[in-house]
């Protein structure tokens, strides 16, 4: 009896680095192109994000390269590690996708990478997922993030409407973490400063004391998962909230590597969700 053929996975996508920029001492810059990027269907969203795929050495991968095939024929240890990571842009004229990497030297993998990519470097990924741009509707946005969230908050303020009020709240190490972000609505950004404080401290604090501007606010909070926790809480909870308004989720989580934190990301939630619904009213 013939075995029947594994079924094929996502799209992947094989592209080439052009060129990387250091955009600050922990941020990293690529710029990708290639043949492979033909149709790339990004645009729609202002938070899509793309699996990156890191081989693993020493592994002989079946040609043509395919998810399905190496996830059946394969033991896990070979698989492709796979690094989540934001959109920060995707010009289909020019056929040049931007990806930003927070860099902390050696720690981590995609980081390294970035830090070591040279023009040529092949870098295959799935994707593009997302589901957040700017609601044209709103009357104000919020946005709030750390470092992971910064690609997206920064996409996103370019497609603020003309105008339109936003407060912005990004958490980065220091000064020199800060960026120059470009947007036309009429944002208010502030720059929150660790120094070697607790992740998202800072970030909470300020949302909280956040004097609302009349209307309704479309917010987009995003980063580790342990700050976007108390945060949904005081939207949904003492804010009020609906979650129609709101695109919030934890990117990653301290003590986790992304391998870590995905495979328990749904218990995390469903426990989220859980003592939400317990404080909201009846």
């Amino acid at each position: 009896m013939a075995t029947e053929p594994a079924r094929k996975g996502p799209k992947l996508t094989t592209a080439t680095v052009l060129r990387t920029e250091r955009l600050t001492p922990h941020m990293i810059r690529v710029v990708l192109g290639g043949p492979g990027l033909a149709g790339f269907p990004a645009g729609e969203f202002t938070d899509h994000y793309v699996k990156l795929l890191f081989l693993q050495p020493g592994v002989d991968y079946p040609e043509p390269f395919d998810m399905a095939v190496i996830r059946a024929e394969l033991p896990r240890e070979q698989w492709p590690t796979t690094r989540t990571y934001t959109v920060r842009s995707w010009d289909a004229d020019t056929g040049e996708l931007a990806l930003d990497f927070v860099y902390h030297g050696d720690q981590g993998l995609a980081g390294p990478w970035a830090a070591a990519a040279r023009p040529g470097d092949e870098l295959r990924f799935m994707g593009p997922g997302g589901g957040y741009a700017p609601d044209a509707e709103a009357d104000w946005h919020l946005l709030a993030g750390d470092e992971s969230a910064l690609p997206a908050i920064a996409a996103s303020l370019e497609r603020i409407p003309d105008g339109a009020p936003a407060r912005v709240f990004i958490e980065v190490e220091g000064p020199a973490e800060e960026q120059d972000l470009k947007t036309p609505g009429d944002a208010e950004i502030v720059w929150l400063h660790r120094d070697g404080g607790r992740v998202g401290e800072a970030l909470a604090r300020a949302v909280r004391e956040l004097e609302f501007p009349a209307g309704r606010v479309h917010a987009f909070v995003h980063g580790e998962a342990g700050f976007v926790k108390e945060l949904r809480r005081h939207l949904r909870v003492e804010r009020g909230l609906p979650l129609a308004q709101l695109s919030i989720s934890g990117y990653w989580r301290l003590g986790r590597d992304e391998d870590g934190w995905q495979s328990s990301k749904r218990e995390w939630n469903a426990q989220v969700e859980a003592e939400e619904a317990a404080a909201l009213p009846s």
